[in-house]
């Protein structure tokens, strides 16, 4: 039907757009020519242009759909980038306590060690003390034996082994 009447229309534009004067303004055959002219266009053109706009519509209602669909996954992995750090924050906390446990506990082996081993060194340090006493007993034993085995020959009495006695403590 649209295009019967525009068919009539542009049968009724060369009726009224003839050259002959009348005496009187034509600006009834310029109107009616505008609008059969812009009524034309718009037929012709119209389709195609809503075509284009939608599309080109379409086109960046896309392009926000994907911009927001990025933006979501961007929160999203932010999130789960902010969990991530509040878990290793977490983590790290009680790595730090179970450390300062284990310091401890280990400090304390390392202390108990060092007591027993102190304790052994005391020990052998008192031991070689006593050996080292029994050995200058027996040194001055076997000085006093020798000596007075000297003066065997010569009168052996009381005396004379008190004597050499006490040279040897002095």
């Amino acid at each position: 039907m649209s295009r019967i009447l525009v068919i009539m229309l542009m049968i009724s534009t060369f009726a009224l757009a003839s050259d002959v004067e009348h005496g009187s303004t034509d600006i009834v055959q310029r109107t009616v020519n505008f609008v059969l002219f812009a009524g034309l266009v718009w037929y012709l053109v119209a389709q195609p242009v809503k075509n284009y706009f939608a599309s080109r519509s379409q086109a960046i209602a896309d392009d926000l759909k994907r911009v927001q669909e990025r933006l979501n996954e961007s929160i999203s992995l932010k999130k789960e980038a902010l969990s991530k750090i509040s878990e290793a924050e977490k983590f790290a906390e009680q790595l730090l306590k179970s450390s300062k446990k284990e310091n401890k506990i280990v400090n304390d082996n390392i202390m108990s060690q060092c007591d027993t081993e102190l304790q052994a060194v005391h020990k052998q340090y008192l031991s070689l003390i006593e050996f080292e006493q029994r050995n200058m007993v027996r040194n001055v034993v076997e000085a006093i034996i020798k000596e007075t085995l000297k003066q065997s020959s010569e009168t052996f009495d009381k005396k004379a082994m008190a004597n050499v006695l006490l040279k040897k403590v002095a």
